[in-house]
């Protein structure tokens, strides 16, 4: 051993120096009767990353001792964990909460409340705050700040600046939006973490595996779920938010370690539907962060990054009923601790009080702004009503009638009315704006609250500010990365491919009865008992349920992909068949109980004979089999794509799906399944020669092989060879600039090329034009395209389909004898049904393939170049993908008969 010197032995023996207490809020004293979070947890605020059970435990042990705090559960999760608000505010006002509430929602009306009244209920009104923390579950800091917020409001005594805000505010408290998400990162950390908190950004604790915790269950990302409901905890929390109508929102968020603290004003663009108090409100809660962020040395910044355009997020959707809505962010750790690039640790517990202050101070602007803000949650139902009475769209008309768009039209309805949007519906026909409509359509007057609401959902376009849009232009010239945050369309109409009219007439006062949120379609057998055959209609949702519930209830049926009228009545291609003679003799039962459930609506027939098209027995007829259905997962697949993927044939339409790691893919046995999908992802590393080989022999042996968005590059590649497409560079200019002649192409083989004169800045822009390159990346658009009804993949589909088009994958379109281009972009001047398309992408993207079919051997391949699942929330593109999961087996033909 060498020798030890002194001087290291003293580092040894000398006692650590003590280090100055951690304090959230320096000076503050607390009464001692309220539990701490070491008291109930075992660990300080920021000592530890406190899981999900652990939050509602804390929270619930506060309101068991103090009478400033209650707790209310609002909703569960996939995976059984709690969701709750905590209500924290002076024990007064904790006495009267449900006079309160109705205060609040009495002024969210002003059809109900004169000005006068309004004015007299604000006298003595608390304003009411909700704090959602933790909606990106590994976004980890928020969630612990919420606690230590919650602990503050409810111990903190001789403080004037809690008193006031505990007087003037309700603060609703969400300790974690995401439970789920949250507890995967947790047990994710808690596996990987070592013998002390390791800064290293290389360490597995601060790098999770796929899918990590971001997203919930279904890998939803929960911050983009809010207008669409497709999710457990958003439903639960938009109910809870329409019953209390928060004026302020925040939803707290982590970004890169790197980064700092934001909190708005926010970036541009905002959504033309927002009023003008609402922005300038933001300056006030800006601003009172900056002072207390300056006085503790934090650093932060404003309008950069983070819009409000889209009304998705947690951010945005409350703004649509009056709120000011607001994302904070806050520099990430991801662990307990983190080296950032500039060498310096940043630790959990200073994440957690950045966000604990943003919290105290928002409570604080709030209350010390009680009066204006609650006059502008007051004038922005006035002037929405007034807007709504007098522009020039004062309505809306979504039409009924005995087509595949019915049940789309009634599930828009439905889930406008969960929003809090005033529909009704029809009981008779009637005349509006000159033009009929039937019974049972749905009218939505914009003489309402929520009328930017419904601009916002429904208008088929929201126009992005234009001097906005010059600087991503100017920004795309300089090869610069766009600003443009998410997408840029979403109306509600053209996702679900059905048809509002805008009006400029008010809906007629009688023949109309209110939509509840809660009503739900019914289905039912028309014609009595069969005793040839029920027959389901295709091209609905609906009809999907019951066939998915059909096959799990081991019912035999067929389909046919030509249309055919019998007994009087049409029916279209892609028709259920379910015989009486191949069935159990308590057929009717089931059939009854089946199209009560899934809302799908079935006719009894007691003849096989059809006065047009083809009969039961023809050879357009098709069994189809009971498919059992697997799904790539795991790294190397996108996570949203998988997950939305997955949610929508179990959870929507009720089929179950194995999931199959696709490390195993190479080596796994597929004999036993009929469907393989591959969600979205690059795949060609993680599938290599062997994995290709045994693909392509079970689809040869009579597999039905689904490629979603990059699969389909990895299919069409040279390494697959699945797909007869091709996807496509940017397209060039057919000019001689844009071409280097053959001369100049063999001089580039030595290290001089020949001599050009750049006379103009012109000459130069082509000069510098690449040879190849990828197209333009698209933000997110809704992009037309045109579908092929008589090919069976197109069964039970109208003539057009909207798509959600992003990234650079273009493709080109499958030749006749290799393939079937079943949908197909529209036109250049038609292609673009709603959002922000560059000029060159939207003329490439013309006439290009959105869906196309390869047979292969006796097996099917199918590929969708934009993800019919997109945030499950494409219900326009239900059809069709059902039409690749269900109606692709039954045109395989598989070696075996078994099922």
């Amino acid at each position: 051993m060498g020798i030890v010197l002194p001087s290291l032995l003293l580092l040894f023996a000398l006692p650590a120096l003590p280090q100055p207490a951690f304090e959230y809020w320096p000076g503050a004293m607390y009464d001692p009767r309220i539990p701490t979070i070491r008291k109930v947890l075992g660990h300080d605020a920021g000592e530890r990353i406190t899981g999900s059970a652990g939050l509602v435990r804390y929270l619930e042990a506060l309101a068991a001792v103090s009478g400033r705090v209650k707790v209310f559960e609002y909703a569960e999760s996939w995976e059984g964990r709690r969701l709750v608000y905590a209500v924290v505010a002076s024990e007064a006002n904790m006495k009267r909460l449900p006079e309160i509430r109705a205060a609040v929602l009495r002024l969210a009306d002003p059809r109900k409340t004169t000005e006068p009244d309004a004015r007299r209920l604000m006298q003595g009104l608390p304003i009411v705050v909700w704090l959602g923390y933790g909606v990106h579950g590994n976004e980890i800091s928020s969630p612990d700040a919420a606690l230590m917020t919650a602990y503050h409001l409810a111990a903190v005594r001789n403080d004037a600046m809690a008193d006031k805000i505990l007087a003037n505010t309700i603060i609703l408290i969400d300790p974690t939006q995401n439970p789920d998400g949250r507890d995967r990162f947790v047990n994710h950390f808690e596996q990987t973490r070592g013998l002390e908190p390791d800064a290293s950004p290389l360490s597995a604790e601060h790098n999770e595996p796929w899918p990590g915790g971001r997203t919930n269950h279904y890998l939803f990302d929960l911050n983009r779920d809010w207008f669409a409901l497709t999710q457990p905890e958003t439903k639960g929390r938009v109910k809870a938010l329409l019953e209390w109508k928060p004026q302020v929102f925040v939803d707290l968020h982590e970004m890169g370690s790197d980064s700092t603290y934001y909190f708005p004003p926010e970036a541009d663009p905002y959504n033309p539907h927002l009023a003008k108090d609402q922005k300038d409100s933001l300056q006030l809660f800006g601003r009172n962060n900056a002072k207390w962020f300056d006085r503790f040395g934090f650093d932060y910044f404003t309008r950069e990054v983070y819009d409000a355009f889209y009304p998705g997020y947690g951010a945005s959707w409350p703004s649509y009923f009056g709120s000011v809505a607001m994302t904070y962010e806050q520099a990430s750790v991801r662990g307990l601790v983190i080296r950032r690039s500039d060498g310096t640790a940043m630790r959990f517990r200073d994440t957690v009080r950045d966000h604990f202050v943003a919290s105290i101070s928002t409570a604080e602007t709030a209350g010390q702004n009680r009066e204006k803000l609650l006059g502008d949650f007051y004038r922005y139902a006035v002037t929405a009503i007034e807007e709504g009475s007098k522009e020039n769209i004062r309505a809306y008309v979504l039409p009924r009638a005995r087509d595949a768009s019915s049940g789309a039209t009634d599930k828009l309805a439905l889930l406008l009315a969960e929003q809090g949007v005033e529909v009704r519906r029809a009981t008779a026909a009637f005349r509006m704006g000159g033009q009929e409509y039937a019974a049972g359509s749905y009218a939505v007057s914009l003489a309402q609250p929520a009328k930017r609401l419904i601009r916002t959902l429904l208008d088929p376009v929201t126009p992005m500010d234009e001097k906005f849009l010059k600087e991503q232009e100017r920004r795309r010239k300089r090869k610069l990365p766009n600003e443009i945050y998410d997408v840029t369309a979403w109306s509600l109409p053209l996702l679900y491919n059905v048809e509002a009219v805008a009006s400029s007439s008010e809906p007629p006062g009688t023949g109309f009865e209110a939509v509840s949120a809660a009503g739900r379609e019914q289905g039912a057998v028309s014609g009595g008992k069969a005793s040839v055959a029920y027959l389901v209609p295709w091209g609905t949702a609906s009809a999907g349920r019951f066939l998915a519930a059909a096959h799990r209830d081991g019912i035999r049926m067929f389909s046919t992909d030509k249309p055919f009228k019998i007994s009087g009545s049409a029916f279209p291609a892609g028709t259920l068949i379910v015989k009486v003679k191949d069935n159990p003799p308590d057929l009717d039962a089931r059939v009854r109980k089946l199209a009560s459930s899934s809302g799908a609506a079935v006719y009894a027939t007691n003849t096989g004979w059809v006065e047009e098209g083809v009969n039961f027995g023809s050879r357009h007829v098709f069994h189809m089999r009971r498919p059992s259905v697997a799904l790539a997962w795991d790294s190397g697949v996108s996570a949203a794509s998988a997950g939305a993927t997955k949610f929508v044939i179990e959870r929507q339409f009720g089929y179950p799906v194995t999931s199959i790691r696709l490390a195993q893919l190479a080596s796994a046995d597929l004999s036993r399944f009929h469907v393989l999908i591959l969600p979205d992802g690059p795949y060609g590393s993680a599938l290599g020669n062997g994995a290709v080989r045994r693909l392509k022999d079970w689809v040869t042996a009579g597999g039905t092989l689904i490629g979603v968005s990059g699969a389909v590059s990895f299919l069409a590649g040279p390494k697959a060879g699945l797909l007869s497409v091709a996807r496509e560079s940017a397209a060039k200019p057919e000019t001689a600039a844009a071409k280097k002649d053959e001369k100049e192409k063999e001089s580039e083989k030595d290290d001089v090329v020949p001599g050009k004169l750049l006379a103009t800045e012109a000459d130069y822009e082509k000069a510098i034009v690449a040879d190849s390159e990828d197209p333009e990346s698209v933000p997110g658009v809704l992009a037309k395209a045109r579908v092929d009804t008589e090919h069976w993949m197109g069964a039970g589909m109208g003539d057009s389909v909207q798509a959600l088009v992003s990234g650079r994958a273009i493709y080109s379109p499958v030749k006749p004898d290799k393939g079937i281009n079943v949908a197909v972009f529209a036109g250049p001047d038609q292609v673009l049904a709603s959002g922000y398309l560059w000029e060159e992408n939207r003329k490439q993207l013309a006439h290009k393939p959105l869906v196309v079919v390869e047979t292969l051997g006796r097996g099917v391949v199918i590929g969708f170049t934009a993800d019919p699942n997109y945030r499950a929330y494409l219900d326009g593109m239900n059809v069709l993908f059902l039409n690749a999961v269900f109606r692709g087996p039954a045109h395989a033909r598989p070696v075996t008969s078994e099922e």
